[in-house]
């Protein structure tokens, strides 16, 4: 292999590594408090433009390497594959931002949303408020989530409901900070895996004839668009009850 050749073969893999290490360490250096979740999202663009460049470079080595018969294309496939499932995932995540509406509150009754009590001094501080926003973002869940509505039990009172539905909070790997039966409250929080962001969970259980209504309410502490995270939570935890 000429010496030019063997320096891109070398540049282009050490591109698309380098930018696998950023795309790591954006997310696992949020979680372990190493920088905040504004400079992971900031290292995810730069591992998505990294990315581009080492596919960039692993092309045109390829391409070189097939012309003169010098070799390396395995190891240039290799990292031609990693450039390309590196910049799939920052990309993935815009798309879905585009997809979904720019809000960060979730619930099966925008009505009458379930309150916070337990959690709220665990989201001192946090710049997403606990607040519910009002019509403007019902109206934007209703667009979105439509099918993300109120479970009925129709013959489960409430007193057989609520240990049904604090089972399926943990089975789900909540972390439980309130278990209310006689107010028919339970509140949690979910880590995401990732970036480990805090979301906070609300569950209401009340009498309807003989049996149950069960409302959730999923928050985001951080971050003005959950990507769908929240209704997708919601969703998983009410086809838990239902099976």
């Amino acid at each position: 292999m000429e010496p030019r050749l063997r320096w891109l073969v070398a540049f282009a893999v050490g591109v698309a590594a380098l930018a696998a290490l950023v795309l790591l360490a954006s997310g696992l250096g949020a979680r372990a408090g190493l920088w905040s979740s504004r400079a992971g999202f900031s290292m995810l663009r730069w591992a998505a433009f990294l990315a581009i460049f080492g596919a960039v470079l692993s092309v045109v080595a390829l391409v070189l390497a097939r012309v003169t018969g010098g070799g390396g294309s395995a190891i240039l496939a290799g990292a031609l594959v990693v450039a390309v499932a590196v910049f799939l995932v920052p990309w993935s995540q815009a798309q879905q931002a585009r997809r979904v509406p720019w809000i960060h509150d979730v619930t099966t009754d925008t009505a009458d949303p379930p309150a916070f009590v337990a959690v709220l001094p665990l989201r001192a501080g946090a710049p997403n408020p606990a607040d519910y926003g009002g019509p403007e973002v019902a109206a934007a869940q209703a667009r979105a989530y439509p099918d993300v509505v109120p479970l009925h039990l129709a013959t489960t009172p409430p007193a057989a409901a609520f240990p049904r539905a604090l089972a399926a909070a943990r089975d789900l790997g909540w972390t439980i900070v309130a278990a209310e039966p006689a107010e028919g409250r339970i509140e949690a929080t979910a880590t995401t895996r990732w970036f480990g962001f805090k979301d906070d969970i609300v569950v209401r259980i009340r009498p309807e004839g003989a049996g149950s209504r069960i409302d959730v309410r999923s928050l985001s502490r951080v971050g003005k668009s959950d990507l769908g995270m929240n209704a997708r939570r919601i969703r998983d935890y009410l086809a838990r009850l239902r099976s």
